[in-house]
């Protein structure tokens, strides 16, 4: 059998596989773009930030995985609370729906890591290469002292930054102080291999891979239609407002933002009105024949391309709704401005629902919107009461497995081994009290235990009858901590067979 590819699959458009250029973005500000960086401000910060916290005389953020202890702010959090872990889980994934029905994919355009990193890695290549008309001369020039210098820097910065964010990870599982004191000779193995291992991956797919990772290894991009509606908003380009597109006279934008500053609006708005239509009578007349349009059927969009030029995955918005789009607002801000400079209206490129694009109304609250935000605030109600209210105290009560009982000349005994593990930051007392029928009761009582912080006790305990016992009893044990908190386990008595 002929195993060779056939012509026509390897054409244009019907390639297994593409290789695709290098993506280099225009910078760009503008509202949106300065919220990203403020997100990405907050986010890195928190990130660099929290392992050099103290509180209360220890790392304010630390996942302890060899003593199996979580500490965040204050707040312990043992095996048996990893409850709450799951709990998080599952916010996070409402999270994910609620906001993504309601506004599409803000978490991949502001707050994901991949794209938070890349966003730094960006800032540091424009520092180093210059604007992207500078780093695609860069590109296109072949390799000399300039070049080597320029791309050697960037990178010598971007392993850096890498290793610094490894370092920092670590940190999270490690007490960071004791890794800075000890330096990479102190480290253990496991703690070199996890920074080197993150470190490399920051600096592959932030540096590197960009793009590529959320068009093709993030599977949100292709799952992400199924939680969109035609009210849900997204970055929408007004093909009504902007087709056909075609170019404007160089100029005229000045003179239109000037007349809208100088003249009284109705009398501006008249006069640009008239402009507009001679300028673009005179580009429809200017363009080819096989592209020509009547002027009154020139729409606002002007082909400038900068919202191609400034997208982070190079997609062409004006082509519709894609997949790759991440809704970072790049060209949002991008063709606001081209609309300022030329006198239009802004919202060419916009956050609007496809039933507004449509010139439908659009509605917000919709069942799949409440239901979600219903979920949620329940999730998190449910999780902060769990929190505040989560016992600091783990108590086990084992019997005596050695001997079922013990008699004695006017009772009967059993022995039991109580197990006690103080949760809290501080040292306890514990008192013990048995619930029990037939006058059972602990020898010795009251039974007071002490336990230091975070230490688990074990204290051996008895119980006797006042008198003859036979068969089996259900008894409880109570243990009370000095703070208040309670735990009652319950277990069993036995005496001799009747």
């Amino acid at each position: 059998m002929d195993k060779r590819i056939p012509a026509e699959l390897v054409e244009e458009g019907n390639a297994f596989y593409v290789s695709e250029a290098h993506i280099q973005m225009r910078a760009v500000d503008g509202r949106f773009q300065r919220l990203r960086k403020l997100a990405v401000w907050v986010l890195l910060g928190m990130f660099y930030a929290f392992p050099w916290l103290r509180w209360d005389g220890r790392q304010a953020v630390l996942f302890d995985l060899p003593a199996r202890k979580f500490y965040v702010f204050g707040l312990n959090f043992w095996p048996q609370d990893f409850v709450f872990l799951s709990m998080l889980l599952i916010i996070a994934g409402m999270s994910l729906f609620f906001f993504t029905a309601l506004a599409g994919r803000l978490w991949c355009g502001y707050a994901c890591p991949q794209t938070v990193w890349t966003e730094v890695f960006v800032w540091i290549e424009q520092w180093t290469e210059g604007d992207r008309n500078s780093r695609l001369k860069l590109d296109a020039s072949p390799w000399n002292r300039r070049k080597i210098m320029r791309r050697g820097t960037r990178h010598a910065l971007w392993i850096v930054f890498a290793l610094w964010t490894g370092f920092t990870f670590v940190g999270f599982f490690s007490p960071i102080r004791t890794l800075a004191a000890e330096g990479p000779l102190g480290w253990s193995g496991w703690e070199t291999f996890w920074l080197l291992f993150y470190a490399i991956a920051t600096w592959g797919n932030a540096g590197f891979l960009r793009e590529q990772v959320c068009k093709y290894m993030c599977p949100y991009a292709r799952f992400q239609s199924a939680m969109f509606d035609r009210d849900t908003l997204i970055i929408a380009y007004d093909p009504l407002r902007g087709e056909p597109r075609g170019p404007r006279k160089r100029g005229l934008d000045s003179v239109l933002a000037r007349a809208r500053g100088l003249l009284p609006k109705a009398v501006a708005d008249a006069w640009v009105t008239d402009a507009v239509r001679r300028e673009r009578a005179a580009a429809a007349d200017a363009a080819p024949a096989r592209t020509r349009h009547a002027p009154e059927d020139l729409g606002d969009c002007i082909d400038c391309t900068l919202c191609v030029q400034v997208c982070p995955t190079g997609i062409d918005i004006r082509n519709g709704l894609q997949y790759e789009c991440i809704a970072c607002g790049a060209c949002i801000d991008a063709c606001d401005g081209v609309m300022d400079k030329i006198g239009y209206p802004r919202g060419l490129i916009r956050y609007a629902s496809q039933n507004a694009v449509d010139g439908k109304p659009t509605r917000v609250l919709r069942p799949r919107i409440i239901l979600y935000a219903a979920l949620l605030l329940t999730l998190l109600g449910g999780f902060a009461w769990g929190v505040s209210n989560r016992s600091t105290l783990i108590a086990e009560v084992l019997r005596d497995r050695n001997a079922l009982y013990r008699e004695t000349a006017d009772s009967v005994e059993n022995d039991y081994l109580l197990k006690i593990a103080n949760k809290t930051m501080q040292p306890q007392r514990y008192r013990i009290a048995l619930v029990a029928p037939d006058g059972i009761a602990l020898r010795g009582a009251p039974v007071e235990v002490r336990a230091d912080a975070e230490e688990m006790v074990s204290t051996p305990i008895t119980a006797a009858s006042g008198g003859p016992v036979t068969g089996r009893r259900n008894v409880r044990f109570i243990i009370v901590a000095g703070d208040g908190n309670r735990v009652e386990v319950d277990s069993t008595f036995f005496g001799p067979s009747p």
